[in-house]
């Protein structure tokens, strides 16, 4: 291989790890979630009613007018009922005029930063398949392919990249990306209230700057791949490499 193809090859190989490394490092996607206005007015009624326990009751008798305390035992009125029938439609009423959506949960993860989440939660398989895919498998195919344009050797170039290009066939690059949309679609859904009520918790998700280097340099590996097959194949038996 002569010079102006090392160049170029190398060239294309900078590129693509300049690429890869900010899609690496830099936060892919935030994740948020909100309990909602609506969705906490729609259950705060419910939760009243949970909340209120025999002790809770207790306090509240002892503030209470005696006199009407006797009357509501007398007649046999349910205290916790009452209470709840006349808080709960007032509760509500002032969440949905006054309140405001409450973020629950944030998370901001780059792939190198959800590989090391995913091994703390004990989830090693997807971790390491990430891993391997999106971080191991890409380094290494621009480290043979760098120290291929410099082997002397057309056999051992040749079996060198043909190495690489049996390995690109394992590379999932692209398949993460789309795994990573699909996350993203997933997150836009909302839990809606049981009740078939306004949602309570609501998810929004975002795309980080690390989404678009990852998603350039997996464009970029496909743009490049037919003109590494001329620049680099040709010199190695026409064996083409995918960067």
């Amino acid at each position: 291989m002569n010079a102006s193809k090392r160049v170029i090859v190398l060239l294309l190989l900078l590129a693509s790890t300049a690429l890869l490394l900010p899609g690496l490092f830099l936060p892919v996607l935030t994740i948020k979630g909100v309990l909602t206005r609506d969705g906490i007015a729609h259950v705060a009624p419910t939760l009243l009613e949970q909340g209120l326990g025999t002790d809770t009751i207790a306090t509240l008798k002892s503030l209470m007018n005696p006199t009407i305390v006797s009357f509501m035992e007398a007649t046999g009125t349910d205290l916790k009922k009452a209470i709840v029938d006349k808080l709960g439609p007032q509760l509500t009423a002032s969440l949905t005029k006054s309140g405001t959506d409450i973020q629950v949960y944030e998370q901001t993860r780059s792939i190198l930063g959800s590989v090391r989440r995913l091994y703390e939660v004990g989830s090693p398989v997807p971790a390491t398949l990430i891993l391997l895919f999106s971080v191991i498998v890409p380094v290494t195919k621009a480290a043979l392919v760098a120290w291929a344009v410099f082997l002397k050797d057309d056999e051992l170039r040749r079996r060198t990249l043909s190495f690489v290009l049996s390995i690109a066939k394992w590379s999932m690059a692209d398949v993460f990306v789309v795994a990573l949309f699909i996350a993203y679609l997933a997150a836009q859904a909302s839990s809606g209230s049981t009740t078939g009520g306004p949602p309570l918790l609501k998810f929004d998700a975002n795309f980080g700057a690390g989404f678009y280097w990852f998603a350039a340099y997996c464009l970029f590996s496909l743009a490049t791949q037919q003109f590494t097959h001329r620049v680099a194949g040709s010199a190695a038996g026409g064996v083409g490499v995918r960067l």
